[in-house]
């Protein structure tokens, strides 16, 4: 693996578990597609350092418990601003 990429899983990884952020998040801030990020903390990313990876994995996985409220809340908004 090139070290550009291990260096890039690394502080996706860590912006990630900082600041809570989702992988749509992550992806706009390193300007990479979401596809790139998912596959650099799921795949590579427990190769170059398990113990972060973990760490990330809880991450994502409250996220994942936690988006049907955050699509409501979006859903939620729209309807509030489209009445206006």
């Amino acid at each position: 693996m090139k070290d550009y990429i291990e260096e890039r899983a690394l502080e996706i990884a860590k912006y990630i578990i900082s600041e809570k952020a989702t992988v749509r998040q992550a992806a706009s801030v390193f300007g990479v597609s979401k596809s790139t990020v998912h596959k650099d903390v799921t795949e590579r990313l427990p190769k170059i350092n398990p113990l972060i990876a973990s760490m990330v994995k809880q991450v994502l996985e409250q996220n994942k418990a936690e988006r049907h409220i955050r699509g409501g809340k979006a859903t939620k908004l729209k309807y509030k601003a489209a009445s206006e």
